[in-house]
């Protein structure tokens, strides 16, 4: 069941095509280090051409200037000076790094984060800009930027009815959240039932960040159940129709919605959601190794938890082929999932079973396009002689467990 997708506003952005906005440049720079490998924070390190060449004193001195400017000026002059700053660190291509930490050095963070809560718009825009380019690559000023108080105004951010102001705070969560320290703070703020609103009303961008985001604070697993709400399902769903499903992207949407189906709501959601399980079926078929394993889990959960209410629904949407394929090229837990679904799947009433014929034509279409025709019979005989093997156990297990609930637990003597 290939299916093939136009290419949709998301995937135009995802592809770096979309027109930016006067800020979005920023923005994308922040996705472009964040997004992709949020968890792989950069190390504050030192280039060849910085410790080669001597840091330049003119350059000190407007740094010197401008964390004045920040303490004690007036608010233009302020706004100014974060201005200043992210033109500062833009222009610094070859040495930023150094730049960033040499503005962190000399104090600036902490009025910036002042400024957030500033009446004034263009402060808070200015500010967030200046923040959002100390942070990136930079693990030490990510962690500064929150221990000086920025993520309170940030979630009040969140909440504006300005759509640019409130991006620019959904892209600084992003940004903030990829460093592992910040993960608590940030998930215990109230930030993530906003995040899940601009998934549903927010750009393109907004939603993409967004989803970053969710994904970066979802990664501390006692807190992961608690951060969604199944109002989060229909967004996510739409997302996933309209971008590869082997993309980045893909994987940390995926991973939302396996969180999701460990829910009774949530699992709700994803049934009634137009092509909720059909999107995931076709992310088993098409997605990279990551997407798949969680686009199987989240469909394992489903019918986990009520075979007779969800089987069915999977059946319908034609994921047999998806999940044969899987259990010879996924990973090994998505293998394993694989298998434990389709022994769910199989586990059906008599006239709802598939054919032997049919299921030796799915499994030798699958085994044909893995290994090639010469070889295509074997691999598929192996493949139904593991899964009846499987289904042999299953079944073994099954007695077992009636016959020991059975047993009295104490013999009478005769």
């Amino acid at each position: 069941m290939q299916s093939s997708f136009p290419e949709t506003d998301l995937e135009k952005w995802l592809l770096g095509r979309r027109k930016q906005s006067f800020y979005s440049s920023d923005q994308r720079r922040h996705r472009e280090r964040e997004m992709g490998e949020g968890e792989n924070v950069e190390v504050e390190t030192e280039t060849e051409s910085e410790t080669t060449s001597p840091w330049n004193f003119g350059r000190h001195k407007q740094i010197v200037e401008l964390s004045e400017k920040l303490t004690n000026g007036s608010l233009n002059i302020k706004i100014e000076a974060a201005r200043e700053i992210r033109k500062l660190v833009r222009k610094s291509s070859s040495s930023s790094s150094k730049t960033r930490s040499k503005l962190a050095a000399a104090g600036v963070i902490q009025p910036l984060v002042l400024m957030l809560s500033s009446s004034n718009l263009d402060a808070r825009q200015s500010s967030l800009l200046a923040l959002l380019n100390l942070a990136v690559r930079n693990e030490r000023n990510k962690v500064q930027i929150v221990t000086s108080g920025a993520v309170p105004p940030l979630v009040e951010l969140l909440k504006m009815q300005n759509s640019n102001i409130r991006e620019l705070a959904t892209a600084a969560i992003l940004t903030l959240s990829a460093a592992e320290p910040n993960k608590p703070i940030i998930a215990a703020s109230g930030a993530a039932p906003l995040l899940v609103q601009i998934l549903k009303s927010g750009s393109v961008q907004g939603k993409v960040d967004a989803v970053t985001a969710l994904h970066n604070l979802s990664s501390i697993s006692e807190k992961s159940t608690e951060l969604l709400n199944a109002s989060a399902v229909f967004p996510l769903i739409n997302l996933l129709k309209e971008c590869k499903k082997y993309s980045k992207f893909a994987e940390k949407a995926t991973a939302l919605l396996e969180i999701l189906s460990n829910t009774e709501e949530g699992r709700t959601a994803i049934s009634i959601a137009d092509g909720g399980i059909l999107t995931l079926v076709e992310t088993v078929e098409d997605g990279s190794l990551v997407s798949t394993e969680h686009a199987v889990g989240t469909l394992l959960s489903l019918c986990q938890s009520c075979r007779d209410k969800y089987r069915e629904l999977i059946l319908k949407e034609g994921a047999i082929p998806g999940l044969l394929r899987l259990t010879v090229e996924g990973t090994a837990e998505a293998q394993d999932r694989a298998r434990m679904l389709l022994d769910l799947l199989r586990d059906s009433p008599p006239e709802k079973r598939l054919t032997s014929s049919v299921l030796e034509k799915i499994v030798y279409d699958i085994a044909e396009r893995v290994d090639g025709v010469d070889k295509a019979a074997e691999t598929a005989k192996q493949l139904l002689q593991d899964m009846v093997q499987r289904s042999m156990e299953h079944s073994m297990n099954c007695i077992q467990h009636r016959a020991a609930s059975c047993t009295p637990s104490v013999i009478p003597s005769t």
